[in-house]
């Protein structure tokens, strides 16, 4: 089957939820009008299907491979990337000083959504281009941004995010890696890398490597981190890639998925002449590359929502084509597409309202990025600056979660065909299981959230979020039986405020206590905020219905399924309360049966 990209439902999120016209009325955005949004939104949808989405099976067949340091990329991929560098897609969100179209990360998300369901593995390129770009922008000196912005930002060159070493993996204090003074205001960096996605292709002339790495006598931990910019090849006199720099990858992993990616191991300074160039200041490392790694965050939560939403396409074609048997208590009925299926229609219904719900967080997230750069008084960029760190981990993790559990749910609407590799939902589950994993693991994000989000400036971005939702609650209509949503959704949003309160009351003196609530809070986060934001697309969907504005039939599905998510999927965070406020207690006692050794 062919991809669809879903426009018309990223159109609604991204006015719903995200409130795009309202991000448009500040002068930074002022671009960002409706034609364009459309324009753009078709457009990218139109490269994703046409051109990405094609090259998905083959990528993943063919795979990235590794020949005496050089890598090979599989059919299509080259002239795939020169249609999105050409179309200018990398810079969509950038600085116009660097050749950007300054339009909103809430857009450039939507961008990426569909980059990322068409062809995960090739996606994840210009995705940490684009987190690049946003460190140098933040970081960089003007020197370096004068050397580096334009050709990332236009797409000539693209870029990586060196952290992992075979010692440290999610521990990046750990990290050995060592810069010296080079005597000429350069660095000598010397070390090893794993897992650098995208660490070395010829799709572009140059490839700029974000690395951490430790000075001269910095203290352990992450505290004696620094961020260093080492390129491929070292710009010449007019910026063009000159000298070979002293790195190079020696091999690629063999993954589950994602086959085409090439994750390299990459070697800094085996011949202890790997140039490389401080950014920012020393020590300040993991601040600077914590910019790139939020960004990426976000859009690795929409790799979820995309491949969840490539999934669901994927299911329901085949459970309308599929003939198989009468519906449960008709029997002398003739066999009927699987889609009348009673169990079937779960699974399909489950899996669209789990997607749906993380779309929308990710979208609420990205708008609350943008606000906090661009609205012009400082206390409403604090604000939001607060909202969309607080949403961040929550997007990564319980979109990340969605994608595998929607591509697991696609296999078993396809039965056994789901299980082979011709039939594409296999490879769906296979690239997505990754994301829960990268950019900081799933249970990483949980213990982000609360042992750093939820405790911050005493709690107040939560309380203020919550009470939002609780306010907008009384507010929903009586039509289309929305009213009838808001007992579901308040029992909801009451465990999660008694479950942010236990949270907090806990740091820091039981802390283990904190962690062993970590997951099953962020998932009960997930769930609540998620039914109140497909709420909120329904009241407006009732809202247009009445006014007859728009298409009937997309409309009611708004609402139908707000109402299935509340009925069917939200009684299950309010149960979550539990597993969070009991502790650490009932998990050691357990792991002291089940676990030693």
């Amino acid at each position: 089957m062919t991809f669809t990209p879903p426009t018309a439902e990223q159109r609604f999120v991204l006015e719903t939820v995200a409130d795009l016209p309202a991000l448009a009325r500040l002068p930074a955005f002022q671009a960002a009008t409706p034609d364009v949004v459309n324009a753009i939104l078709e457009q990218s949808g139109r490269l994703a299907a046409e051109v990405l989405e094609p090259l998905n099976a083959v990528g993943d067949r063919q795979g990235a491979r590794l020949e005496e340091g050089r890598v090979t990329l599989p059919s299509g991929f080259a002239e795939a990337f020169a249609r999105y560098r050409d179309g200018g897609w990398t810079g969509l969100a950038a600085d116009p000083e660097w050749g950007g179209q300054g339009l909103p990360f809430t857009l450039a998300c939507a961008v990426q959504e569909q980059v990322a369901a068409a062809n995960m593995a090739f996606s994840l390129c210009p995705m940490l281009t684009q987190g690049a770009i946003e460190a140098l922008q933040a970081h960089a000196s003007d020197r370096q941004k004068e050397r580096y912005l334009r050709p990332l930002v236009e797409g000539r060159w693209t870029a990586t995010m060196c952290l992992t070493e075979p010692q440290a993996g999610s521990d990046v204090g750990a990290l050995r890696t060592e810069a010296q003074p080079g005597g000429d205001g350069t660095w000598r960096l010397k070390g090893t890398k794993i897992y650098i996605t995208w660490g070395e292709h010829e799709l572009a002339p140059n490839i700029v490597h974000l690395v951490l790495a430790r000075t001269p006598g910095a203290p352990s931990g992450t505290r004696g981190l620094s961020l260093f910019l080492v390129p491929k090849f070292l710009p010449d006199a007019v910026g063009q890639p000159g000298r070979r720099n002293d790195l190079g990858a020696t091999a690629l992993e063999h993954k589950l998925g994602l086959h085409a990616s090439p994750t390299c191991t990459m070697v800094f300074g085996d011949g202890d002449a790997c140039v490389a160039e401080l950014v920012g200041e020393e020590g300040a490392g993991m601040r600077a590359m914590f910019t790139m790694m939020n960004h990426a965050r976000i859009n690795v939560g929409l790799q979820g929502v995309g491949v969840g939403e490539r999934a669901v396409q994927l299911a329901l074609a085949h459970a309308r084509q599929r003939i198989q048997g009468a519906p449960f208590g008709e029997p002398r009925r003739a066999a009927v597409p699987i889609v009348q299926h009673a169990d079937v229609r779960r699974l399909l219904l489950t899996a669209r309202a789990l997607v749906e719900a993380a779309r929308a967080i990710a979208f609420l997230n990205a708008a609350a990025v943008d606000r906090a750069r661009a609205e012009p008084e400082a206390a409403a960029r604090a604000e939001a600056k607060g909202l969309a760190d607080l949403l961040t981990p929550v997007t990564k993790a319980f979109g990340t979660d969605v994608g595998v559990e929607a591509a697991g749910l696609a296999i078993q609407v396809l039965g056994g065909m789901g299980y082979i590799e011709e039939a594409g939902a296999a490879r769906l589950w296979r690239d997505a299981r990754i994301a829960p994993i990268y950019e900081g693991t799933n249970g990483i994000q949980a213990m982000d959230l609360v042992g750093r989000k939820i405790p911050a400036e005493g709690g107040r971005h939560w309380r203020a979020l919550f009470e939002r939702e609780r306010r907008w609650l009384k507010t929903l209509p009586e039509s289309w039986g929305l009213k009838g949503l808001q007992p579901w959704l308040e029992d909801a949003l009451e465990a999660l405020q008694t479950a942010s309160v236990w949270v907090l009351g806990n740091a820091p003196d039981r802390l283990r206590d904190t962690a062993a609530a970590a997951t099953p809070y962020l998932r009960l986060f997930g769930l609540t905020l998620g039914g109140t934001l497909l709420a909120r697309q329904a009241a407006e969907a009732a809202r247009r219905l009445e006014a007859g504005d728009g298409d009937p039939r997309f409309l009611k599905g708004r609402i139908a399924l707000a109402r299935f998510y509340a009925e069917q999927i939200l009684p299950a965070a309010p149960a979550l309360l539990g597993p969070v406020t009991r502790g650490a207690e009932a998990l050691d006692r357990a792991a002291e049966e089940l676990l030693a050794a």
